[in-house]
């Protein structure tokens, strides 16, 4: 469960704080994707993973620097920082002193191992059903983002934002077709990572023509098993919230459903998301623990 896998993972981090972290390989003790992994951490443990291990080296580094006989450009070194000079402008920006001031007994901060645990807080459901979509295309924008740092990140609502300002947005909508499964604009998050720091994006709709529309990408998506869940208030609040509660909820507490690490679909049936009642769906690709369909 998800629970026991960021908690390996973080005792992965922990273990190694003293050496080269690659997220591929703290995501691989949580038996994960790196984008899935740093995108439930966060919702989890309420930091980035990336801010997590600076964290806790800088930390670690001031109780090094307790013991007179440590000299700063070694402990730099030791957690990983290439000049006593970069050591010193992170070590600043986080206990607010310089690594020198230690020495003259300054104070500084500290920064706990995580440790998590499920906490069940009862009498709350999830709306969510099981769909099997046969293969599909999308007529869409992509862009490679940073990487998530919580469930809705700066350079996706700046995306969506932009597509809005020059009309992109009124242009797929233009095309959309009703009678297509998926009712509604997309936001679409691809499993195919370029890299740790970064992922692809779309913004589109479902798309069964054959013709190139320009400026757009067509892209096919396979055949996935899909957990739908109903999301309802004001967006990007309602859609963060929901998603934490998948994380959190659903896939921590399901017997029978994994992420499957295909693709996920925010499908928006309308542009009035600033409503307190707006509903739209989260589709997530899953697949069945048991290995069954």
């Amino acid at each position: 469960m998800w629970i026991s896998s960021i908690q390996k993972a973080i005792d992965y981090i922990e273990a190694h704080l003293e050496e080269e972290i690659k997220m591929e390989d703290v995501a691989k003790e949580a038996y994960s994707s790196v984008f899935h992994f740093q995108r439930v951490f966060n919702i989890l443990c309420g930091i980035s993973v990336a801010d997590y291990i600076r964290n806790r080296r800088l930390a670690n580094a001031a109780i090094d620097l307790l013991d007179k006989r440590n000299k700063v450009i070694d402990v730099a070194f030791k957690y990983g920082y290439d000049t006593p000079e970069s050591f010193t402008r992170a070590f600043k920006n986080f206990h607010g002193i310089n690594p020198t001031d230690i020495k003259k007994g300054a104070n500084f901060k500290t920064f706990s191992k995580l440790s998590v645990k499920l906490i069940i807080e009862g009498g709350t459901k999830m709306e969510y059903r099981i769909e099997k979509l046969p293969p599909i295309k999308v007529l869409c924008k992509r862009k490679v983002v940073n990487k998530p740092e919580d469930a809705n990140p700066k350079d996706i609502v700046d995306f969506w934002k932009e597509l809005t300002n020059d009309g992109t947005i009124k242009r797929i909508i233009s095309k959309f077709d009703e009678n297509l499964h998926l009712k509604g604009l997309l936001g679409i998050s691809f499993s195919s990572e370029l890299n740790s720091m970064k992922f692809p994006y779309g913004i589109g709709i479902e798309y069964n023509k054959n013709d190139i529309v320009e400026g757009f990408d067509i892209v096919s998506i396979p055949s996935y098993t899909y957990a739908v869940f109903k999301c309802v208030g004001k967006m990007p609040y309602a859609f963060t919230n929901t998603y934490k509660k998948i994380c959190t909820e659903f896939f921590p507490q399901s017997d029978k459903y994994d992420y499957g690490y295909g693709v996920e679909f925010e499908v928006y049936p309308s542009e009035d998301v600033s409503s307190k009642d707006y509903t739209c769906e989260i589709w997530i690709a899953v697949k069945n623990k048991n290995g069954m369909e």
